[in-house]
């Protein structure tokens, strides 16, 4: 028997969450896909599903508002973190953030950025862990463990190909199929085998002509290959189109006005997108729902006995 046959907090029931899914109007599973608002996911009371508060968190969590008697632990750069070469502080690093996000009330860090050092013209690079995929695939997994472990979401971003700054929105990545495996796509490929990443965010440029968040490499290798059963969450405003829909890009940020919306429900009901591609986007978000506690009658991931204190150290150290 597959051990994901048997529900747990990290697998949970898929015929509970399609029983769920089931309950939902078309309206109403459309607007599930769309953010909320900038930094949250639509609750549906009639099937006990609260929000979902996600925030950026490379070095820190930053929470829902700025809020002085509520400061950020401020953790050290990616980039200085990859220098000691340790998995082990990785993990540490990891905790030390799932702490600060359920401190703040956080479901999902909008990290790590896991995209590789290929210029020093790279204006995010010291978010970032190395020019070396290997190294950074390492220091990724244990990163995305160290944050899970603790009840907590974790999001591998930018899929795929995004190495700069400048043009990000517009800029085409043309890469072999050897370089993209061997060098862009390593990481998130042990994040999502190794550590079961809950999330992936998708990226604003295109790879081979075609942008991300409406490219096959979100089906493949990521799902097909990897087995990947979380959910891929656009970059804010990186949903173009309906395309996107028909792709497996399933999260669309932020809300509530986007690409999708009313064109989109208009793609479902004239069979442009089939409501299929619809559903299982939403019980890809109800399982993550599940797993960081958002949903009732599920058991979320228990948080490990990590306290606040130990990330304050951790960060002095």
């Amino acid at each position: 028997m597959d051990p994901h046959d048997t529900p747990t907090p990290l697998d949970p029931d898929v015929t509970a969450l399609e029983e769920l899914a089931s309950r939902l109007t078309l309206e109403q599973k459309v607007q599930l896909i769309t953010g909320r608002d900038f930094w949250t996911t639509w609750p549906v009371e009639g099937i006990g599903l609260r929000r979902m508060l996600v925030s950026d968190g490379p070095s820190g969590v930053r929470g829902e508002v700025w809020d002085e008697r509520s400061p950020s632990l401020n953790l050290p750069s990616a980039s200085a973190l990859s220098s000691s070469w340790d998995t082990g502080i990785a993990a540490r690093y990891g905790r030390a953030s799932a702490v600060e996000a359920r401190r703040k009330g956080v479901d999902v860090v909008l990290g790590p950025t896991i995209n590789l050092h290929r210029s020093p013209y790279g204006g995010r690079h010291f978010e970032a862990f190395s020019e070396d995929p290997l190294l950074t695939a390492d220091l990724a997994a244990a990163y995305v463990a160290g944050v899970q472990e603790n009840g907590v979401g974790a999001t591998p971003k930018h899929y795929v190909a995004n190495e700069y700054e400048s043009d990000r929105f517009t800029a085409d990545s043309v890469v072999s199929e050897r370089a993209l495996r061997e060098l862009y796509l390593a990481a998130f490929e042990k994040a999502v085998v190794e550590s079961r990443a809950w999330l992936v965010m998708s990226s604003y440029n295109s790879i081979n002509g075609t942008t991300s968040t409406e490219n096959d490499l979100l089906e493949t290798p990521l799902n097909s290959e990897w087995g990947f059963d979380g959910v891929v969450v656009s970059d804010w405003t990186g949903v173009r189109s309906v395309d996107a829909a028909r792709a497996s890009q399933d999260l669309e940020m932020p809300g509530p006005v986007g690409a999708w919306g009313d064109v989109l429900l208009d793609a479902v009901r004239d069979g442009r997108v089939p409501e299929s591609d619809i559903d299982r986007k939403v019980i890809r978000l109800l399982r993550l729902a599940a797993r960081v506690g958002a949903l009732e009658g599920f058991d979320a991931v228990a948080p490990a006995p990590v306290a606040v204190e130990d990330g304050v150290a951790f960060a002095r150290t």
